[in-house]
């Protein structure tokens, strides 16, 4: 029996989170909505700027999907490089400390990596990134040892920024025998990325994350028809996962196709992190064997809650009433 259901690979990022007016991101470069990676100088910059002191919380993509899915009741592991700074020491207690199993975390001589989050008051999120420490992970760091006694390997799209380090990631894990799900991330990762990505699809990935504007992105078109897009997706042999947001989600395997209704939210306060929330539910559905409508219940659940609050994660006193909800399907 493998030791853990579930590892995560991605960036370690403590988030900085900022609401922010519609007229701060004018001050900015890069499109709404989308994430874009700056040095420490441009970092700073931009928090010198804002309205008020960021709040802090440990992030990443792929990060938050393992600290939500460890919550539910997986059993976890993450890969990836923290910083030799007390941003890495805080980040290392905190996911000790929800279950997560730290052993699998590298480390570099360099600050931990940063996200600023820029929350306007329609709730949208629009990301920064100073990779720091989390920037230095290197290929041949990476090997099948990593991946040895984990059941499935869940992987950030950010990662494929560094196509040489994603080469040796995705080769790690099919070493390892895992399965594998990859989340789109953003649609500049699919836009830099998008003839490595299908080329991955036909060597195999067994499930795949994206939102409506990373889909459009990789099938390069407007078309809103999602459900086409999700068994075009699948038709790549994957289970596609299409999230839209306060729409729901379309979900697609071989012949099935299956429309996840919203959970509605009387107040959303910020989006960041539903995303990963959402894969995290799915995932711990998938792991435990249920239908994918359940898995699809799930992860609308926790993609609900999730914007709710401000951050990237549900706050503790608030996690088990709705851990409660997700183990209903179960």
């Amino acid at each position: 029996m493998p030791s853990f259901d579930l590892i995560g690979v991605g960036s370690p990022i403590m988030d900085l989170l900022a609401p922010v007016p519609e007229s701060f991101l004018a001050t900015i470069r890069g499109e709404k909505g989308g994430m874009v990676l700056v040095d420490n100088d441009e970092m700073q910059a931009i928090v010198a700027r804002l309205p008020a002191p960021p709040a802090t919380t440990s992030g990443g993509s792929a990060a938050n999907t393992i600290f939500n899915a460890t919550r539910l009741g997986l059993r976890s592991t993450f890969l990836g490089k923290l910083g030799h700074d007390a941003a890495g020491g805080a980040y290392r207690e905190r996911f000790a400390a929800a279950g997560v199993d730290p052993s699998r975390f590298k480390q570099a001589a360099l600050p931990n990596a940063r996200c600023l989050v820029l929350v306007t008051p329609d709730a949208q999120r629009t990301m920064r990134t100073c990779l720091g420490a989390a920037m230095t992970l290197a290929p041949e760091e990476i090997s099948a040892a990593d991946f040895a006694g984990c059941r499935h390997a869940h992987i950030e799209g950010y990662v494929l920024f560094n196509r040489a380090l994603a080469e040796a990631v995705f080769a790690a894990a099919r070493a390892a025998g895992c399965t594998i799900s990859l989340d789109l991330a953003s649609f500049e990762v699919v836009h830099a990325s998008r003839d490595w990505l299908l080329e991955q699809f036909r060597r195999g990935i067994d499930l795949v994350f994206g939102n409506e504007d990373e889909i459009r992105a990789l099938y390069q078109t407007d078309s809103t028809d999602y459900a086409a897009h999700a068994r075009a997706l699948a038709a790549h042999g994957t289970l596609a996962v299409v999230k839209l947001g306060k729409d729901g989600a379309w979900l697609a395997r071989g012949a099935e196709l299956h429309r996840v209704d919203p959970v509605r939210v009387q107040e959303v306060v910020d989006t960041n992190g539903a995303g990963d929330a959402f894969a995290a539910g799915f995932l711990y559905g998938h792991l435990r064997g249920l239908p994918l409508p359940a898995c699809g219940h799930i992860a609308a659940l926790l993609g609900a809650e999730t914007v709710r609050h401000l951050g990237p994660l549900v706050p503790e006193k608030d996690w088990p009433a709705v851990a409660q909800r997700a183990h209903k399907f179960v």
